[in-house]
Formats: structure tokens, sequence, C-alpha cells
């Protein structure tokens, strides 16, 4: 199994305490996060990509990229890049570059993006987004494969014999799907034989579960080999200390502010107490072999081989947040990588062929461009 930290790059006060970072301390803890990540030994770290408050994650090509200069091992991911409000000629250049300097260490998580003031600041309307997610994708993946597109789209100008640069250093970028409440992401990333990223953070296990079936079902459906089909999941919350009275007590502020907030913003929670959201949502709070039993009842729902934690501290102290990811890396991470496999892909840069049809050919890529040595 391997193991993602994520964040949306939330910009509001903290939970607990009320106190709000600067906005330029915000991306800096985001950096510190991400260097914590790979010092720790995660497999990837994603940023978010949103367009409406209370985030600023509206540039994720900008933040990965100052992430892939500092480092040169984790993996780097979207989570999720919203092409149903971007021109995929446009994200098409800023990944492309993105993949030359991190030395074809990044994968994307495309979806169409939720929220109506990003779907208002770029003109999408609900009933259009999903046509325009998955053409833009068809676009987006045409242009990383062919040297020059001839193609008349409905949402953006049409192109003939056009060419875009750079070409890729990964032939191709491994592409995601992310999947929430729709089966039309399913269905799009089980046409092309992509893997699914299920978000698996708001409700209890049985939705997500079922679009999960549904993606292997129309996998087969589309004549993919049922072995070969890709699975990764999100947490709802996560904190693990050495017994789950510690964890559930450090975590108790956390959940209660979270719950105070969901109610001044007149959104009914889903879990009204911490007990039931330990138990029922998929969010890994309380000691190691707890956690570990919450995911193996999940991995048999889903036969996910990826799994996302929260990068960010989310309420908890700094302390708290480091000493509970160092836990899950000494005594949680590695029953999990004995017990459950891998994707059946390599965890590296893909300069082989199409991976449709035949499995994606691994190499080696150059070194990240490096920076310079008094940074």
């Amino acid at each position: 199994m391997k193991f993602l930290a994520i964040t949306l790059i939330v910009h509001a006060p903290d939970p607990v305490t009320g106190v709000k970072k600067p906005t330029s301390e915000r991306f800096r803890e985001v950096i510190d996060n991400a260097l914590l990540a790979e010092e720790l030994g995660f497999d990837g770290f994603g940023v978010g990509e949103r367009h409406e408050r209370p985030f600023i994650s509206s540039s994720p090509p900008v933040v990965l990229s100052h992430i892939a200069a500092l480092t040169s091992r984790i993996r780097l991911f979207t989570a999720v890049t919203t092409l149903s409000l971007l021109d995929p000629v446009r994200a098409y250049e800023d990944y492309a570059t993105l993949d030359h300097l991190s030395g074809g260490r990044l994968d994307l998580i495309i979806g169409k993006g939720n929220g109506t003031a990003q779907r208002e600041l770029f003109q999408v309307t609900p009933e259009d987004q999903w046509d325009r997610n998955a053409e833009s994708y068809e676009l987006f993946r045409r242009i990383w494969r062919e040297d020059r597109v001839t193609a008349a789209p409905r949402f953006r100008p049409g192109l003939t014999e056009a060419e875009v640069w750079p070409r890729p250093l990964q032939r191709p970028v491994r592409v995601w799907h992310g999947s929430a409440t729709s089966e039309d992401s399913v269905d799009l990333a089980a046409r092309y034989g992509d893997p699914l990223f299920s978000a698996n953070v708001t409700h209890p296990i049985e939705p997500y579960a079922a679009l999960v079936r549904h993606y292997r079902e129309r996998w087969e459906h589309y004549g993919h080999d049922p072995a070969r089909a890709v699975v990764g999941a999100g947490t709802a919350g996560f904190h693990t200390a050495r017994t789950s009275q510690e964890a559930i007590a450090a975590y108790r502020p956390v959940f209660e502010a979270n719950l105070a907030f969901q109610k001044q913003m007149g959104v009914e929670p889903v879990f009204l107490t911490l007990e039931d959201f330990v138990e029922r949502s998929s969010a890994l709070i309380g000691s190691p072999q707890q956690i570990i039993d919450k995911v193996r009842r999940y991995h048999e729902q889903f036969g996910h081989s990826v799994l996302h934690l929260q990068a960010d501290a989310g309420g908890l102290t700094v302390a708290q947040h480091r000493a509970s990811l160092e836990r899950f890396q000494s005594d949680i991470a590695p029953v999990l990588r004995r017990e459950i496999p891998d994707p059946p892909f390599p965890w590296a840069p893909v300069l082989g062929p199409d991976p449709q049809g035949e499995p994606p050919t691994p190499s080696l890529a150059p070194d990240p461009i490096p920076v310079s040595a008094d940074r």
C-alpha cells in the first residue's frame, strides 16, 4: 500500500484557537508539511485546487513546482485538478512544465470540482460541468500523447494541427479520476483504463463503496483486465497516539470546533458526536492497532491500494500532528504495506508507451532541476 499526505490549503482560523495565519505563513506551512512528508517516508504529497473561500489553493502547479525544487523523491499529486473549469491546453502547458521540473514525479487527480462561487467565477453551469470535465480530459489526454492535435471541442476554440509545448517528460503522465458523488467520473475513469480516487470524506462508507463497485463493473465492461483496476481512498481525519483514549482526548476539541462551525454555516452535520465520527466515518483516530483494523475494514469494501491522510495539523498542535505522523510511519504503515498490495504499476516516472492495453513502462528519469545551494 502507498500513502499520500494531502492538503486543500484551507485558509481559515484554527478551529480550536481561532487564530488565522497570514497568507504567506500558511503557504510556508504547506511547504514545511511537504518536506516533512518526504522526511517521514510518505509516497506522495497532494495539493488541491479550489477557487473560492476559504481556500488559497487556486494555483497548484506553482505550489507543487516549489515543492519539487525542495524535494527529490516524493511523488507530487493534484487533489484535484478541476478540469471542468480550465482550458485543457493551458493546463497541459503548466503540468508538462511541472513534470520536467520535478523529474517525472507528477501524478494528476482530476475532477469537476465543486462550489457555486468557483463555477460562477469561471462561468460554468451545473448543467454543463460534467460535459466540460469529460471534454477537457479527453483533449488534455490527446495533447499529452500526440505531437499535433486537430479537434473541434464545444467549450473552447478548435485546434488545427496544433503543437503545444513543452512536450512531456512522462509518456504519459498518470491521471487518476477523483470520485465523490457521481457515476460520471467513475465511468470516465473506467472507460480510459485510469485509476480511481474516492474522496471518502463526508459520509459513511456505503455510497463510496457503491461507486467503487460501479467502477470495477464498468472497468470490466470496457474490456480491461480486472487485476489492473486501481483505487485510492481518502480519510476524513487522522490522529493516532499510544492509546485510543489519548488520541480521542487530543482530537475532541478539533471535532467539537468543526461541528460548531458546520452548525454556524447552516450545514447539517453527518456525525453529531466524536464517537460516531470515529466509528462510522473514514477518520482514522485511535491507537495504531485500531487504525490498522479500520483500514482493513475499508479495504474489504474498496480493495484500495493507496490511502491519503491530512497533511495539515487541522486544529492539533504542530507537535501533536508530527508525533502522530511519525507514529503512523513507525507503527501503522509497515503493517499495511505488508498486508495490502501496492498498485500494479511502478511508483516511478512513466517513460514508456501509453498504458492503455499494456502496463506503463518505468524508466529512470533525470534528476529534478536543482536549485541554488544557498536556498
